[in-house]
């Protein structure tokens, strides 16, 4: 297929460093007209994508950062030129896979009624740590008409600007917003059974996979109270084990029975738990590793949603929570 002036790429990062040279090089080969949006690196993140021949954003430092707002600078970059038919979003520690640009249109061009199509994301070095191998398996998500999907996707330009784009103000979960506006307006989202791109998470500490479940959280509360019945279910699981059970445990103390029942809970949800990655093929020892972290991100998932409440009624800026 001739892609020539029908996709460009917007590509979005802050001190990625080689990840985001990659990402940039994966992207030229592919499409003609690429934009990179900066949000404050400091690390020559700018110099390295100028030197690359692509066209550079950075994004005023006086208003905050999210993802949500460096995709819709880059996008407005396009504007000037013409907007192509389609738009490539990619994160910048993302690299695109060689046939991913030609198999997305291919799919946009056999059905008028998709909005985005997606496929699927892997990581670079699964194996390099245990939060790693918790973020690959995150990205395990079935194809077909999906919900929504993460931030690498490819958007028709008409639908991204019916819908406005994306909330700047969503710090976490701006692409679950999207994907449901684009929804609400009669467009449909499709993952392909490809690859799609090669992730480079870099956790390689627990307090990084702390301040992302923490993030998850905010995200979980600040799109839940934009569409109600999106995150109803992580957003009620939340509550239950990182915030009631606790405090029926603390009034356990005082009474045994009550104490013992509330741990016979958090070890059924964690069998449960463990029971639903075994059948969705992980391996045994994967699955406890990664049924306790499932388990314990309700406490910093909490965390988050509190932030966001907090900061809601304080109507203070909605600023982004970095784990990297």
């Amino acid at each position: 297929m001739n892609t020539s002036g029908m996709v460009a790429a917007v590509a979005i990062g802050r001190n990625e460093g080689d990840r985001l040279i990659r990402c940039l090089t994966t992207l030229k080969a592919q499409v003609d007209r690429l934009v990179y949006v900066d949000s404050g690196s400091t690390d020559g993140s700018v110099a390295a994508a100028r030197e690359m021949g692509v066209t550079v954003v950075e994004l005023d430092t006086a208003t905050p950062f999210t993802a949500a707002r460096a995709r819709n600078a880059g996008f407005e970059a396009l504007r000037g030129d013409g907007l192509p038919e389609f738009v490539q979003f990619v994160d910048g520690d993302c690299g695109v896979e060689p046939d991913w640009i030609a198999a997305a249109l291919t799919a946009f061009a056999e059905r008028a009624d998709l909005g985005i199509v997606t496929g699927w994301r892997a990581e670079i070095y699964p194996d390099a740590s245990i939060y790693n191998a918790l973020v690959e398996f995150e990205w395990h998500r079935p194809a077909g008409e999906i919900l929504a999907c993460g931030g690498d996707m490819m958007v028709r330009s008409a639908d991204f600007d019916a819908v406005g784009g994306f909330d700047p103000t969503v710090i976490a979960a701006e692409d679950d917003e999207f994907c449901t506006r684009i929804r609400k307006s009669g467009k449909k989202l499709l993952r392909l059974p490809l690859p799609m791109t090669r992730h480079d998470a870099a956790m390689m500490r627990f307090g990084q996979w702390w301040q992302r479940a923490v993030r998850s959280g905010h995200g979980f509360a600040q799109v839940g109270d934009l569409h109600p019945e999106y995150f109803r279910p992580e957003k009620r699981r939340v509550v239950l084990f990182g915030a009631v059970l606790p405090a029926l445990a603390l009034l356990g103390l005082f009474w045994l029975p009550l104490i013992l029942a509330v741990l016979a809970l958090y070890l059924l949800s964690y069998v449960r738990t463990v029971q639903g990655l075994r059948r969705e093929g992980l391996g045994r020892g994967m699955a406890l590793h990664q049924a306790l972290f499932l388990s314990l991100s309700k406490f910093p998932n909490l965390l988050g949603m509190i932030r966001y409440y907090r900061r809601r009624a304080r109507g203070s800026a909605m600023r982004i929570i970095e784990y990297k």
